[in-house]
């Protein structure tokens, strides 16, 4: 009996063969599963079993990479240097110096397995690509995105050219196809590539983020097509390939019409079938996965690349929910995550850096590599330059553009498995992969610092707001519940013709199924695509500017984003529009009865973000829908005051929203028995300055009161805080306070939400019954000045 796992053929047996010849058939003895490490089969051990070999050499090669990389972020490496470098160690370059655990561990006969793996991934990683582009984007970009583009292309490719015609007969003829291809593969923009980096970079959502996502879009699909071009030009050019030409013209244009009318179609028939909101079945997801596989074995007929029939079926692909939505949210995990970098991984386990015989024409290709880099890198520069970009901005979109990836080694390995490179070229062509990729990441961070991105140089708050001017706010909004919420408070800022109130409402989407965020400005006619929800949201905020009109102005704007990225989109808006507060929905959301039905740890994080970036004011509006018992009666607001720029922010809106007579404002102040303890000198003469204007301005209006509640620690304030809780529709408090400060004593240490501070944590526990709103203000940031 033969064991279970291993596939035996007999070589007795006979078969009809011609001429009536008894055949000698090969014996092929191919071991699947082990018995285990202590099984019983003493003709094999346990690593020559392809199965468990296999599931051992992923594992491997998983966890070096990983932990290469938790090593490497720390100096602004990418994820591609770890898994170069990870392929190096475990190819001859180090590995191979150990013969015994080499052949053991990797041996040639199981090569076949991860090169299939490593080209499934990668197949699948190009369509997902594909799938999160729009290619309407194209028609949507501005002058500078098409000049920058457009020259980022042709330049190098003419260059390219160039260099062809005067090296012609100064190389090789053995090595001229590899000299060709070099030059070819380095004047390609992948956009997957490119997009990577941006996330790598986290500034995708920045002006240079959009500009060279918008850039590398246009650039991608003209080097592809130019590519195409001299492709079939150079086939034109051989009398005897005009055959072969037109048999691959006529397939490739077969490809493209299955794309279009069978590919396309069946999309949209899916998406027919998907009910509304809900993501599409598993059993679509896999009929797509196969359409997948079928395109990859009609590109390969065709004589193309198998990459460019996943690419194109992607881009037919409707982006965005339900079907590009949930093949990213089913797919882009193991594809990104494991397969695809295991095409790089495989490839650095190639790369020999030992064994070098060629150098002159190793000192050609890296001859060759930086005349392309300097040629893209100017090509890139100098127009950006001309359209009016900053000199460090051209220079970071420079190298952003110039960077390389996975997509140039996917070509680099198609070169070497149809032997036009040599074990010697592709090892370097790697390692020049390696280099780039990582001087481009720590160049692009030195030149373009996020987190300075919105740098102003001067007041942005209520403090120095006069009460005669524009008040410019920031709203943004999940959900509709939150545009309510913000409306409430809008309402009570008193807006009014001496004093009008400017309302830039951001409704945030998440970008699902997309590579290329969107920030969409109502006002030029754009339409938003996230559905009903933003159109409601829009509609009660157009309501409201129609309500208050000739006091309130609203613009509306929608992005679509990644989570991570959000924040980005709401200091880009605030800066750009001079806005002195944003205000930011709570992570957290109750219904009416009080019951708790969303917590949220994304928002939470978009909002730690915005309160470490932003160039304004911010609040977070806790809103438990709280609202008045009977509309014709005043909105109490009341001020939790101990002491601080931002206790005084608050107390400034709070002023302002007190110009009303509808608003009825209470502000008491926390006062430690001994009242030398707490703040500053210069604190506690601002602290000073600011209540002595209050009770002034409470003087001449009854709808102001002022009060001081003498505490010893933060028990008693917890006590006169819960006391507020049922008197007033919105509680205002500052966000930070000093930690030696005696009246909040012993609460930092019940801080469950640092965002909050410690009296809005108290105000916003999740199993507070009294449904109170809550905002709290942190006033600008000092870097920010």
């Amino acid at each position: 009996m033969a064991d279970a796992g291993a596939g035996k053929i007999d070589p007795n047996a006979k078969g009809d063969l011609p001429g009536n010849v008894a055949g000698d058939l090969c014996s092929v003895d191919i071991g699947l599963h082990s018995p285990g490490v202590w099984g019983s089969d003493g003709e094999r051990t346990f690593l020559q079993y392809t199965l468990p070999r296999l599931q051992l050499q992923l594992a491997v090669i998983f966890i070096l990479t990983q932990s290469l990389h938790l090593l490497l972020r720390r100096f602004h490496l990418p994820r591609l240097v770890s898994e170069i470098l990870a392929g190096i160690i475990l190819g001859p370059t180090i590995l191979g110096q150990l013969p015994n655990i080499q052949s053991a561990l990797f041996p040639l006969e199981g090569d076949v397995y991860l090169d299939l793996l490593s080209k499934i991934g990668y197949i699948f990683f190009i369509f997902l690509s594909g799938v999160k582009m729009d290619p309407r984007t194209v028609l949507r970009t501005g002058i500078k995105a098409w000049t920058i583009g457009v020259l980022a292309v042709t330049i190098p490719v003419s260059g390219g050219l160039v260099l062809t015609i005067v090296n012609q007969n100064r190389i090789h003829r053995y090595r001229w196809p590899a000299y060709k291809n070099i030059i070819g593969i380095q004047n390609l923009f992948p956009f997957p590539v490119i997009a990577s980096m941006l996330v790598d970079l986290k500034i995708m959502n920045s002006e240079l983020g959009r500009l060279a996502l918008a850039a590398a879009l246009i650039s991608d699909l003209t080097s592809n097509l130019t590519a195409t071009i001299i492709s079939y030009g150079r086939l034109g050019q051989m009398g005897y390939a005009s055959a072969i030409m037109v048999h691959s013209s006529v397939l490739t244009l077969g490809l493209i019409m299955f794309i279009l009318f069978v590919g396309r179609p069946l999309c949209l028939w899916i998406i027919q079938k998907t009910p509304e909101g809900k993501p599409v079945c598993r059993f679509h997801i896999i009929l797509t996965s196969l359409l997948v596989l079928v395109v990859v074995l009609l590109t390969d007929n065709a004589g193309l690349n198998y990459m460019y029939g996943p690419f194109l079926l992607g881009l037919a692909v409707p982006d965005g929910p339900p079907l590009g939505a949930t093949l990213v949210d089913r797919l882009e995990t193991l594809i990104s995550g494991l397969l695809a970098p295991l095409l790089v991984t495989y490839c650095g386990m190639k790369v020999n850096l030992v064994e070098l015989y060629d150098l002159k024409f190793i000192g050609t290709v890296w001859l060759v590599l930086g005349i392309c880099l300097l040629t893209k890198l100017a090509a890139i520069f100098i127009p950006a330059l001309i359209c009016r970009v900053p000199v460090k901005d051209a220079a970071a979109l420079a190298f952003v553009m110039s960077g390389q990836g996975v997509v140039q080694m996917s070509f680099y390995y198609y070169n070497a498995v149809n032997q036009t490179f040599d074990g010697e070229t592709f090892s370097m062509l790697t390692t020049s992969v390696l280099i780039q990729a990582a001087a481009a990441n720590i160049i692009v961070k030195s030149l373009y610092d996020y987190s300075r991105m919105y740098t102003g140089y001067q007041k942005r708050d209520i403090q120095h707001t006069t009460a005669n001017s524009e008040l410019r706010v920031l709203t943004c909004a999940h959900r509709v519940d939150d545009v309510l919420a913000a409306r409430k408070v809008l309402e009570a800022s008193f807006p009014r013709k001496e004093s009008p109130l400017a309302v830039y409402a951001l409704h945030l989407v998440e970008l699902v199924g997309r590579a290329h965020p969107q920030l969409i400005d109502h006002q030029l006619g754009q339409k938003s695509s996230g559905g009903t929800r933003t159109q409601k949201m829009i509609e009660i905020l157009s309501f409201f500017e129609q309500q208050y009109q000739g006091v309130v102005t609203v613009q509306q704007f929608t992005a679509m984003s990644l989570t991570k990225f959000m924040h980005h989109d709401i200091c880009t808006v605030a800066f750009n529009k001079l806005a002195s507060l944003i205000i930011l929905p709570f992570h957290r959301k109750w219904n009416h009865q009080g019951k708790m039905i969303l917590d949220s740890s994304s928002l939470r994080s978009i909002n730690c973000d915005v309160l470490d970036l932003a160039p304004c004011s911010v609040g977070i509006l806790v809103d438990r829908h709280k609202v008045r018992r009977n509309p014709s009666q005043t909105y109490n607001v009341g001020v939790a005051f101990f002491g601080g720029t931002d206790d005084r922010e608050a107390l400034a809106y709070a002023r302002r929203m007190a110009q009303s007579a509808d608003v009825h404002l209470t502000v008491v102040r926390f006062v430690p028995w001994d009242i030398y303890a707490g703040d500053s000198q210069w604190d506690a003469v601002l602290d000073a300055e600011i209540l002595k204007d209050t009770r002034m301005q409470g003087a001449h209006q009854d709808n102001i009161v002022y009060k001081e509640e003498r505490v010893k620690d933060g028990a008693e304030t917890a006590l006169m805080i819960h006391a507020m809780e049922e008197a007033f529709d919105l509680i205002m408090v500052g966000r930070r306070h000093k930690e030696d400060t005696p009246q909040l004593l012993g609460l930092s240490e019940w801080n469950d939400l640092p965002e909050l501070g410690p009296v809005g944590d108290m105000l916003a526990a999740a199993d507070l019954n009294t449904p109170v709103s809550v905002l709290v203000v942190q006033h600008q940031n000092a870097k920010a000045i």
